[in-house]
């Protein structure tokens, strides 16, 4: 066996950075530190006058949950591969006699931000970044949802209405081990999907309905640079179109045109819209056991090669990220979902800052 040389790590992140590091192009482009104001709000760590061991550095701590997310990673992989990849490492700024944060400072660390409420406050910072760097909110805004899964509850039918009910089932109340592993805000909802086509080649009439539960992310892009711009996190069964009235629409864009889906067409968001200054691009719905007019058929098609658009990033955030809540409860599932909307911003930035530097 070879013997280890001094410059051994060295070449081979020189060879990483060869092949593509993509957390190194982060390090290069995402400053990083602009987040250190709200982490340290959030945090509230002591001056240390009391002693202990200090804590970890907050933007450090930051940045493994950005790594977390990038890779949909458990607490217990993320210790283990910050140890064991050397990309990750440097990405940390950790040397390998350094000290890794364990599973539980992972855990401790998100929880104390979720607690805190700072994942608006640290989505509004980058978007700040964003805009400071030339990436202006234009050309209207898309709005859609998504479904994002969570961990399936077998409860019983009672057990379900009284979580409707925003009531907590009586057998969970004395057991309190069993209540913190019980989410009481995911819902199941129908998921629609268009149905295969059969043997003989035709397609049945009727669309299949798959039963899903979790939570629904919902996000407002700019059609110019397609960032997320303004995001909402609800359980799955909540309405897509009542979300339009309750802060989606960004009134910073430049152009006031909105694209949606039918989902979003009703009187009151129509309405909304046309009050607040936004003019309607929201697709029409097709007349009750009515064939679609065809003036109404041709202009839901040019709004479609627009609003499709912001496909791309629920598709970015599930094919790469692996979009999935792996804890309980709307308020962490919030913190999940907006970590994977500023991932998605920043990967996107990413992608824009080539295409500049080649042009």
């Amino acid at each position: 066996m070879k013997q280890s040389g001094f410059f051994d790590v060295e070449e081979r992140l020189a060879r990483l950075s060869g092949l593509g590091d993509q957390l190194e192009a982060f390090s290069r482009t995402v400053d990083f530190e602009v987040f250190r104001p709200d982490l340290e709000l959030a945090l509230a760590y002591s001056d240390g006058s009391k002693g202990g061991r200090p804590p970890f550095d907050p933007v450090l701590m930051f940045k493994i949950l950005i790594i977390q997310t990038l890779n949909n990673l458990s607490d217990e992989r993320t210790e283990y591969l910050i140890n064991d990849r050397l990309s990750f490492m440097r990405f940390l700024g950790l040397g390998l006699s350094d000290r890794v944060p364990d599973a539980k400072t992972v855990w401790l660390f998100r929880e104390r931000l979720t607690q805190a409420g700072a994942i608006e406050r640290l989505f509004d910072r980058f978007d700040a970044t964003l805009r400071n760097a030339g990436y202006l909110p234009m050309s209207g805004q898309i709005l859609d949802a998504t479904l994002v899964a969570a961990p399936k509850q077998r409860n019983t039918n009672a057990e379900k209405a009284d979580l409707r009910a925003g009531r907590i089932p009586e057998d969970w109340q004395d057991k309190p081990a069993k209540l913190s592993h019980k989410d009481r805000h995911a819902r199941w909802t129908l998921k629609f999907t268009k149905a295969k086509r059969q043997d003989d080649g035709t397609i049945p009439s009727s669309d299949l309905a798959i039963p899903f539960f979790g939570y629904k992310s919902h996000v407002s892009i700019d059609r110019k640079f397609r960032f997320i711009r303004k995001w909402k996190t609800t359980d799955a069964a909540a309405s897509d179109g009542a979300r339009l009235r309750e802060g989606l629409l960004d009134k910073t864009n430049t152009a006031s045109s909105v694209w949606a889906d039918t989902a979003y067409r009703s009187k009151a968001n129509e309405d909304f819209m046309d009050k607040e200054g936004f003019v309607s691009k929201v697709h029409r719905k097709k007349p009750h056991l009515k064939p679609m007019p065809r003036h109404i058929q041709k202009s839901n098609a040019g709004k479609s090669v627009i609003r499709s658009r912001v496909e791309h990033v629920f598709a970015d955030q599930k094919s790469q990220t692996g979009l999935f809540i792996r804890t309980v409860g709307i308020t962490r599932a919030t913190m999940r979902i907006g970590l994977a909307n500023i991932v998605y911003n920043m990967r996107r930035f990413l992608f824009l800052e080539r295409l500049n530097a080649s042009a």
